[in-house]
């Protein structure tokens, strides 16, 4: 077959990294993808979301199978453009409509199916700018901490949770007042839930599904979970306080009325559903959908993956999910993000990348933002890799991934010096 990845960071190579290794794959092609995965595939110069140029070389290559990494295409109607192509009718697709992608797309949107669908959640208000003296009267009437999401797509750096409420109303107000353009035009306020967050992965054909391996990441830039989000600095899988009485419960109680939801909508869904879980006490309840698998947790999944990733994709695409099977490796994988100087602001790029030699299986780099160019490898972007470790347990596998760090230099390099570590301390 003939494969189509469109991405550019580390979930589309780390998903290309998994794809490469099938006999299935005969020519793997990334767009527009970065300087590791034009290790393994051929790079294509293709904005994510032009749905021609997509079309163009899909017929141009061949291609059998395309799988769709980042939200915003989907969203943006990259699936409907292209399956409305009468030439294309025989192009397998991973990826949802637009409609179901509006499960990422609109939190409020969500919230509303959450709650048509009986899946546990946190209480929440939508407010706009003209709603501005109701959401900051709302605000009051929480107890600490406060919650507020961009409703629309931000890139991970959406959410703001602050203990302050005078820094809340600030907060709603800069939101309100365009912080993530139009993905903030919409701001929802919820409730707080004290809990230990848990991300899950899961394949539907929109009739059946198929759960990955879970994994839990870290958003908050700073050791200890300070600071702004970001889009991640890291993850671990698997996750040990998820055990097999919870993600009972998570199934039963989230998951299998998500994809009866997804069918009872009659949403075109061919694809992943990642559900950011929060556990309180010991019950599971959702924070978000995504539409896609999430970054930096499927540099931690595809790991442990054994089965040959290219049946589940294609039976995804087929709507024959239910035909095929999948096993998972036993071991735990933890990945460390490793970011340019300012980020998740506004962060220094073009800097020269330093990797020392080393051979060690058990090390992956997965690439995010790097370029390269004729004298090396170069920053471009806030997230730059994601150094995998693989290992028999949690702590051989952070002792594999911080030691392939200290391999790694640039100027203004950054990246946490804690992650895992505190399920490390639980055990």
């Amino acid at each position: 077959m003939k494969i189509l990845i469109l991405g550019s960071g580390g979930r589309e190579h780390a998903l290309a990294w998994k794809v490469n290794q099938s006999n299935l794959c005969d020519k793997l092609f990334v767009a527009p993808g970065n300087a590791g995965t034009a290790e393994i595939a051929t790079n294509l110069s293709l904005a994510l979301n032009d749905k021609s140029g997509v079309s163009d070389a899909v017929l141009h290559l061949g291609i059998d199978l395309l799988v769709i990494g980042p939200e915003d295409p989907l969203v943006n109607g990259m699936v409907d453009f292209l399956k409305n192509e009468p030439k294309l009718k025989d192009l397998l697709i991973v990826g949802p409509s637009a409609a179901g992608a509006l499960l990422e797309g609109s939190k409020h949107f969500a919230k509303q199916f959450m709650l048509k669908y009986g899946i546990p959640t946190a209480a929440s208000e939508i407010f706009t700018k003209a709603d501005l003296a109701a959401g900051k009267q709302f605000l009051s009437s929480l107890t600490p901490p406060y919650v507020l999401k961009a409703d629309g797509l931000a890139g991970g750096k959406g959410v703001i949770i602050t203990k302050d409420l005078n820094e809340a109303e600030k907060s709603l107000d800069r939101l309100l007042s365009g912080q993530f353009g139009t993905a903030s035009e919409n701001v929802l306020i919820e409730e707080f839930l004290d809990g230990i967050e848990l991300s899950l992965f899961v394949l539907t054909d929109g009739n059946t599904y198929m759960i990955l391996p879970e994994a839990k990441d870290y958003k908050r830039i700073g050791e200890g979970d300070t600071g702004p989000n970001t889009g991640g600095m890291g993850a671990i899988s698997p996750a040990s306080f998820a055990d097999v009485n919870f993600m009972k419960k998570v199934e039963d109680k989230i998951v299998a009325p998500t994809i009866e939801g997804i069918k009872s909508e009659g949403f075109d869904y061919h694809g992943f559903v990642f559900f950011g879980l929060i556990k309180v006490g010991d019950e599971p309840m959702v924070i978000e959908y995504n539409v896609r698998m999430g970054d930096p947790e499927t540099q931690v999944v595809m790991p442990r993956i054994k089965s040959d990733i290219v049946p589940l994709l294609v039976a995804t695409a087929q709507g024959k999910l239910s035909e095929v099977s999948v096993t998972f490796e036993k071991n735990a994988v933890a990945t460390v993000v490793l970011v340019s100087a300012g980020y998740p602001g506004p962060c220094e790029s073009e800097e020269r990348i330093i990797i020392a030699s080393r051979e060690n299986k058990n090390i992956i780099s997965f690439h995010a933002g790097t370029i390269q160019k004729k004298d090396g490898l170069y920053t471009n972007g806030g997230r730059v890799l994601a150094i995998t470790g693989l290992g028999n347990h949690l702590l051989e596998a952070l002792s594999n991934s911080y030691g392939g760090v200290g391999s790694v230099k640039w100027e203004g390099m950054n990246y946490r010096e804690d992650i895992g570590f505190d399920l490390i301390k639980s055990i």
